[in-house]
């Protein structure tokens, strides 16, 4: 049985930063691509980052404040959140499985989720 298992989430103050990360058991992922998207209230969910053993992208929102790693199995993933604002506030949420050559920012190509983890950014 695949899970997805998030943590890192929390409140923080605008400016500062946060860390997730999302461990997963049951298969590996070394041959797909595992990202993270996020919902904000009454908002569609958003990609923020997808990353293969080929490289990594992110989304425009995000580029230069976040940053997404793994370890070397890639079973965790990590999402490194930098220079937090209040609109980056919503669940994050890990995905797992997008088949290589779909599009990564899609959340529909992939095929395992976490249950999310709330990050809260203050003004």
């Amino acid at each position: 049985q695949v899970q997805l298992v998030e943590s890192g989430g929390g409140l923080v103050q605008a400016g500062g930063s946060l860390r997730l990360s999302c461990a997963a058991s049951g298969r590996t992922f070394s041959n797909s691509a595992m990202g993270w998207f996020r919902q904000a209230p009454g908002k569609e969910r958003e990609f923020v980052a997808a990353m293969t053993w080929s490289g990594t992208i992110t989304s425009e929102s995000v580029k230069g404040r976040f940053t997404m790693s793994r370890n070397n199995a890639m079973s965790t993933v990590y999402l490194q959140m930098n220079s937090l604002k209040p609109e980056d506030t919503a669940v994050y949420y890990c995905a797992a499985g997008a088949q290589i050559y779909t599009s990564y920012a899609t959340s529909s190509n992939y095929a395992y989720w976490g249950q999310g983890t709330q990050v809260t950014v203050s003004s």
